[in-house]
């Protein structure tokens, strides 16, 4: 895919970098000459410009790349004449990052693919793991739903899947059992194999080695996590 990223700071280069390790076109903008130097061997091309400047900002490809992402992190006032600019170029697909809840709200009113708010993410994220440790896995869906998958805790070994009443008690629906059981390589090393049913017995009994995959609120999955732990 081919990627326009708007503002090469911290976050935007690091994003420019990532998507061409990925194997993606990135095309890095920024008014800051010092920003271009520091990625223009990294990534496809790097420009200097003033994205806010509409004549300048006409001299990138906005039609034929996939994504532009507004990475900008300092100035509002400057993200949002950029996004109105795309806007008015009919770039199809944009990304703008917020850098408050004002910022967001104002960038709501534009109908983006989607708002960045890295740094609420990165803090959700460092709350998420303190909270709920190695064991669990989430996969945000909104503001509110996740995929959890989760290691089986020792206290729900032993119980049949249908005790565990998760649908009726906190409102989580089980997507898939993982079936894991010990075998050995061809080196005689003991290995944990997996093996993904999305169909199983509801009377199925929960082994020590398997995980489960449930989706639901996030507030009601943490009550579930907290009644077993």
């Amino acid at each position: 895919m081919k990627y326009i990223v708007i503002g090469l700071g911290n976050y935007g280069g690091m994003l420019a970098e990532e998507l061409t390790v990925l194997g993606h076109e990135v095309i890095g903008v920024d008014v800051k000459e010092h920003h271009v130097d520091r990625l223009k061997d990294k990534i496809a091309t790097a420009f200097v410009l003033d994205a806010t400047d509409e004549m300048a900002l006409s001299v990138l490809p906005l039609k034929s790349v996939d994504v532009v992402i507004v990475a900008i992190g300092e100035d509002l006032g400057a993200s949002v004449r950029v996004v109105s600019l795309l806007k008015k170029n009919k770039v199809k697909h944009i990304y703008a990052r917020a850098l408050d809840d004002v910022h967001k709200t104002v960038l709501e009113a534009f109908s983006l693919d989607r708002i960045l708010t890295p740094e609420q993410d990165a803090a959700r994220m460092l709350v998420q793991l303190l909270e709920l440790n190695a064991a669990v896995e989430p996969f945000q869906i909104d503001e509110e739903h996740y995929v959890f998958k989760f290691n089986v805790p020792e206290k729900l070994v032993g119980y049949g899947i249908n005790e565990l009443q998760l649908e009726k008690e906190f409102d989580l629906k089980i997507i898939s059992l993982i079936r894991g059981k010990k075998a050995q390589n061809c080196l005689g090393i003991s290995i944990l194999e997996r093996e993904v049913a999305n169909e199983f017995p509801e009377d199925y009994v929960i082994q020590a080695e398997d995980a489960l995959v449930c989706y639901g609120l996030y507030a009601n999955f943490m009550k579930f996590w907290k009644s077993i732990r």
